[in-house]
């Protein structure tokens, strides 16, 4: 773990045991306001990524999930994620009329954006590239302000009920940083999660992402339109039933998405704009 990223599970314990907020200076900077992004020379640097030459992507393939939630198992285990909250989380959708239904899964988590609207969002300067691109927060300067679920177009961030931190997938950059992938993709028993080098044309992520093309044609992303230009691609067809269900800005992963009722989904009113398009091309090296 990074010393820059800090220790969150010491926080977390300093926290709930002094049951105070951290304070955090706020000289200097425009503490966000209706706009909500801070000025780019507080955050353009924070945007660089280190120059280590990777450049860290996902590719979930929606053919092979089958919805056994061991993803988000072994996320939680890994990251003393609390009951009710989720870094990742694997969303479901009933698709067709009977007799002929299925079920479409659609695994989520932070799509570590190039151009991330929590960067530049984040009135304390916590949230930061680091390693290989990786989206993370600074916990020794997080001041739970928020601003970071706000702006997040995929509710990706969530605050913590102890520490009153935001806290989002990191690409479990303790366990990279040692050569090994994320807690979720070993995990995954049908190898729908793919974790690795996009700079490296023979990296696992990349040869299963030419597969899927080959045999899919052009891979997808979820809400190109917000030109974030995510770091995470999808085969299948859980993109495109399932996107009007996943959380928007202001919204963060919770267990509703497992309400019994929430089995058979109607279709939201709203439909993508004219013009907008679900896709963007695969490979991302």
């Amino acid at each position: 773990m990074t010393e820059q990223t800090g220790d969150r599970r010491a926080f977390m314990t300093a926290a709930a045991a002094s049951s105070l907020l951290p304070v955090v200076s706020t000289e200097g900077r425009q503490v966000a306001a209706e706009g909500k992004e801070q000025p780019e020379e507080f955050w353009r640097e924070r945007m660089q990524a280190p120059d280590d030459g990777k450049k860290f992507g996902w590719f979930v393939d929606t053919r092979r999930c089958f919805g056994c939630h061991a993803c988000e198992v072994s996320c939680k285990a890994e990251n003393d994620v609390p009951l009710g909250n989720y870094i990742r989380q694997t969303f479901y959708k009933d698709v067709g009329a009977y007799p002929k239904v299925a079920r479409v899964f659609m695994p989520m988590s932070c799509q570590h954006c190039e151009d991330a609207p929590c960067i530049k969002a984040c009135p304390c300067g916590a949230l930061h590239k680091a390693a290989g691109g990786t989206v993370a927060i600074d916990y020794n300067t997080c001041c739970g302000h928020g601003t970071c679920v706000e702006v997040c177009p995929y509710g990706a961030l969530y605050l913590d009920p102890v520490a009153k931190q935001a806290v989002k997938c990191h690409n479990c950059y303790h366990r990279t940083e040692a050569g090994m992938e994320p807690a979720c993709v070993p995990t995954c028993p049908s190898e729908a999660l793919h974790f690795g080098d996009l700079n490296d044309p023979e990296s696992g992520v990349n040869q299963a992402m030419r597969a899927a093309a080959e045999a899919e044609g052009e891979l997808q992303q979820i809400r190109p339109e917000k030109q974030t230009r995510p770091r995470m691609w999808f085969a299948g067809p859980a993109p495109v039933e399932v996107e009007n269900h996943l959380p928007r800005e202001g919204e963060s992963y919770n267990p509703e998405a497992y309400n019994i009722y929430n089995w058979a989904q109607s279709e939201k009113a709203e439909a993508p704009v004219a013009g907008e398009s679900r896709s963007a091309g695969g490979g991302g090296a």
